[in-house]
């Protein structure tokens, strides 16, 4: 591609990455004289309609967008079988790089990275548009760190329906919300999720969850809880811990709503981390000095004492005014500093009235969030910040989490559905659930006959048992004589008559039947067996017994008439007509008959036995 001009106006001077969907190139705008990025679509999906409708959605996702922190589209374009995006170009990197660069970055400075990307987010959800795939591989930065939030590859409308499970859950792994790991409709609370992710990496260095593999990362997002950014960073300011944590709470009604709140948060946790007030009206200012003319005029001997007097009087009362503002700043001051420290007292498992009344009684007060937990009762307190014990001066402010009790979500109907469908329904709802399996009659296998509960609101997490058909109870019937047939002929057609199960088959070599025959069975024939039981097998693999021929002589009765002449074979092939023919009176047939093993010759003569010779 490089030196390619596209749509007559684009030339490709050099590549810059690439992706699972796209490459991306550095080219320059002949007709503006500009550098821009061009992605184009990668050639092994210019005939899938999907990627091609995906790849258009990102140009119609941030053309709809205006913003210093978004890149911006300039065209788009088809040219033969390629497909272009003309971009903004960055001359800069990506923040999974930059991050990587800069292992000792201050948190004043992630602070301003991650706040400008929620002024991108808060743009793009205020026009409907949900990035999905909010990742430090998608974030450019300038040599100005100046940010730039790109690849909308997979953006949809804030009010796109609901994904089924035949759809792709999207969005990279490390980084992907638990709804979206669930395979739910991402909204906004997802991006904030995802740059919660983000910020935990720029803080920590790491990322908050590790796997194996890409399942088992997404199941550790819908599951389990992060380790605390100071556990691997103890220099991380608890209020910008408290940031993180709320950003990727599993609950998306527990996040933040918008990105604006993430963003405020962040800019007061940045006031802590510098050790200075953010927006503060009352800060120290220097106030302009006014110097008026000097008169050299002699003043007379009155005036001027008169001005000694005068000057004199203001002297001691501004003196004695600042001796007093100064003890009373003194004073507060004193009272400030010397505030007394008292013990937290312990106010978890009370009502939220009583604990606050509890906190006053100890000069404390209280901040309460509500939040729904499974295990507390509606209205008690879960968890207090500082906890009981600690110390802390009285005025201070106790967080207070406090219950809404289990959150309740409906519980789908999956009777008549398939156990497959079922679980997925229920694992999408956020139950559990217990399969038991029953024989009936009416019913195909696989069914959901019953629920417990019903349909319903029930807690998240609550476990239903599921009642599931085992088709019609199996018949009891005979064990057939599989012995001598053919496995891949006559045997499986047994098998499948009587619904059996080869289980376990084993191949062993044998001298008395030939290659592919049933030469041992378990069950053995004729025992009482249950229809759909499973069954061992033993398969001759050869060589068998060598053939043999004998000679059949046959006399025709001379009574005048013509005779039909047969002759039948029952040997380890099985049975099998060998000759037949019609002949006329009195004549003597002469046949020679192949045979392996030991065998039966019947010879018939008009459809009726005339001799029977056993052969061994």
């Amino acid at each position: 591609m490089i030196g390619k001009l596209l749509g007559n106006r684009y030339e490709i001077l050099e590549q810059l990455g690439g992706g699972g969907m796209a490459v991306v190139y550095k080219a320059k705008d002949t007709f503006l004289n500009r550098l821009v990025t061009i992605k184009i679509l990668r050639h092994e999906f210019v005939s899938d309609t999907d990627f091609i409708r995906r790849f258009r959605r990102e140009a119609q996702a941030v053309a709809s967008l205006s913003h210093p922190n978004i890149v911006n589209i300039h065209d788009v374009g088809q040219e033969d079988d390629t497909h272009y995006l003309v971009m903004e170009y960055i001359d800069g990197d990506n923040l999974k790089n930059f991050i990587r660069n800069h292992p000792d970055l201050s948190q004043g400075k992630v602070i301003n990275i991650v706040r400008q990307l929620c002024d991108a987010l808060q743009h793009a959800h205020e026009n409907n548009i949900v990035h999905r795939d909010i990742k430090p591989q998608n974030v450019l930065i300038t040599k100005t760190e100046r940010v730039k939030l790109t690849d909308f590859g997979i953006a949809v409308e804030a009010n796109t329906g609901t994904i089924t499970n035949t759809d792709t859950v999207m969005g990279s792994v490390h980084y992907i919300s638990p709804e979206q790991a669930k395979g739910l409709t991402p909204g906004p609370q997802s991006d904030i999720y995802s740059l919660g992710v983000v910020l935990y990496e720029m803080l920590t260095g790491d990322l908050p969850f590790k796997g194996e593999g890409p399942v088992a990362v997404a199941l550790k997002h819908v599951q389990e809880q992060p380790p605390l950014p100071s556990d691997k960073e103890p220099g991380i300011s608890k209020d910008l811990e408290r940031v993180v944590m709320r950003a990727m709470e599993k609950n998306p009604q527990n996040r933040y709503q918008t990105a604006r709140q993430f963003s405020h948060d962040l800019q007061q946790a940045a006031g802590v981390v510098t050790g200075n007030e953010i927006d503060d009206d009352y800060a120290t200012q220097v106030l302009p000095t006014s110097t008026g003319p000097v008169e050299e005029e002699e003043q007379d001997e009155e005036e001027f004492k008169k001005g000694k007097s005068k000057t004199l009087k203001i002297i001691v009362m501004v003196s004695l005014l600042v001796l007093s503002l100064f003890g009373g700043a003194g004073l507060a001051l004193y009272n400030f500093l010397n505030v007394p420290e008292i013990e937290v007292p312990e106010v978890v498992g009370m009502t939220t009235e009583h604990a606050g009344t509890v906190l006053k009684s100890y000069g404390l007060k209280s901040a309460v969030e509500e939040i729904h937990n499974d295990e507390v009762e509606e209205g008690l307190v879960i968890s207090q910040d500082p906890k009981s014990g600690q110390k802390a001066k009285q005025g201070r402010i106790v967080e207070l989490k406090v219950s809404l009790g289990a959150e309740l979500t409906d519980l789908p109907d999956v009777r008549n559905k398939l156990l497959s469908n079922a679980r997925i329904e229920l694992y999408n709802a956020g139950f559990e659930y217990q399969v038991e399996e029953i024989y009936d009659e009416e019913t195909d296998t696989g069914i959901v006959l019953s629920q417990n509960p019903l349909p319903g609101e029930y807690s998240k997490g609550t476990e239903v048992k599921l009642t599931v058909s085992k088709g019609p109870e199996p018949q009891i019937i005979d064990m057939p004589n599989l012995i001598g047939l053919f496995y891949s002929e006559e045997g499986k057609e047994q098998l499948n008559k009587h619904n059996l199960i080869a289980e376990n088959i084993d191949y062993k070599q044998s001298n008395s039947y030939l290659d592919g025959q049933i030469i041992e069975q378990d069950p053995p024939a004729g025992s009482k067996i249950k229809e759909g039981s499973n069954i061992n097998l033993v398969i001759s693999k050869g060589p068998g017994p060598p053939p043999r021929v004998a000679d059949v002589t046959v006399d025709v009765p001379n009574d005048g008439e013509k005779h039909q002449v047969k002759i039948v074979i029952n040997d380890v092939k099985g049975e099998r007509i060998a000759y037949t023919s019609s002949h006329s009176p009195g004549e003597v047939v002469v046949q020679k008959a192949e045979y392996y093993g030991s065998a039966t010759i019947k010879v018939y003569i008009d459809e009726r036995v005339i001799k029977t010779k056993n052969l061994f």
